[in-house]
């Protein structure tokens, strides 16, 4: 199931995972990112996992890179990226948050990327324990 956000869509893959894909040129604000964490937060009850499709260049402002992926129940984050230059947006984003020790693992798009990155997620999400 697909749903349209202001700045993108959310794409439900499974019942804890959702692909997030942002539109080309955004620049996502905290506001975007607090209207993403809205959706996240109506849709999962439990532990849940995103894909960031980075098939579009896009980019965060400061205080949205700080606030990126930190929902409490958001256990895993795989991001596919399609060149060199957003491998290294998402490395640095990563870099900036490192301290969080976010659980982010980047995949390529051209090598069945989508795939690979929805089996680790879904790997992952069996790591967690539910209350």
């Amino acid at each position: 199931m697909k749903y349209t956000l202001s700045f993108g869509f959310v794409n439900l893959i499974s019942d804890n995972i959702a692909e997030l894909m942002i539109d080309e040129g955004v620049v996502m604000s905290l506001e975007m990112c607090e209207e993403y964490d809205e959706f996240l937060l109506n849709y999962f009850e439990g532990p849940f996992a995103v894909l960031v499709n980075k098939i579009h260049n896009y980019t965060f402002t400061y205080e949205a890179s700080l606030h990126v992926a930190s929902l409490e129940n958001l256990k895993a984050a795989a991001v596919i990226t399609y060149d060199q230059l957003n491998l290294d947006k998402a490395r640095d984003l990563l870099e900036r948050r490192k301290h969080d020790e976010l659980n982010v693992k980047n995949f390529s798009g051209l090598h069945m990327g989508r795939n690979k990155a929805i089996e680790w997620l879904e790997e992952e999400l069996s790591k967690v324990k539910v209350n």
